[in-house]
């Protein structure tokens, strides 16, 4: 009997360790994959400066594991005007930025550099639209919003990736009644729709 409880306290410490080990595994893996989601919720108050405008919109995204691209869906709704273009921006929270990457072009065309590889915008009052994001979609910056130089090169979507991660990105959907934009939320890595 003593014999018994010796193996069978054994077997559940090497079944223990088996859990520990499978688990920490599966964490280092999710934990990658978290940071490689991206999220913003999208409203008027976080405008610069703020709009008062019953829309609102979602974007999710996903870095590829070799950080070569980007996948993502924008959608929003409540926008009463059309939608003239979204983007994502290179600024911090409550600062507005120079445009980096096109995700839709809508009344206002996208530049020659990359319209092709922009798709258009959903029609008022709202809608989804989806992409990929590549090196070739991102946009040469030298100077953004009141002549601050920003440095991001044309094709550096590496620095982009970086922008985001560090929280320094941000998506604005912009409409005819609101032509600097009528939405916008900051970017976030990690998919919460609390952020």
């Amino acid at each position: 009997m003593k014999t018994l409880r010796m193996v069978m306290a054994g077997l559940i410490a090497v079944s223990m360790s088996m859990v520990a080990l499978v688990a920490a595994t599966d964490n280092s893996g999710d934990d990658r994959d978290r940071d490689n989601r991206l999220s913003a919720r999208l409203i008027g108050y976080n405008e610069v400066p703020s709009v008062s405008t019953p829309a609102s919109g979602r974007f999710h995204g996903t870095i590829s594991r070799d950080e070569q691209s980007i996948d993502y869906t924008l959608s929003f709704d409540g926008i009463e005007t059309t939608v003239n273009q979204s983007h994502i921006h290179f600024a911090q929270r409550s600062v507005n930025g120079a445009i980096v990457v096109w995700l839709c072009q809508g009344a206002t065309r996208a530049p020659a550099a990359v319209a092709n590889l922009t798709p258009e915008c959903p029609t008022s009052p709202g809608g989804t639209v989806s992409g990929t994001i590549t090196a070739a979609s991102v946009l040469a910056q030298a100077a953004g919003t009141g002549g601050a130089a920003q440095q991001i090169q044309q094709g550096e979507l590496d620095e982009v990736i970086a922008a985001i991660r560090a929280g320094n990105a941000y998506v604005n959907v912009h409409s005819a009644v609101s032509p600097g934009g009528e939405i916008r939320g900051q970017l976030k890595a990690a998919d919460d729709d609390d952020r």
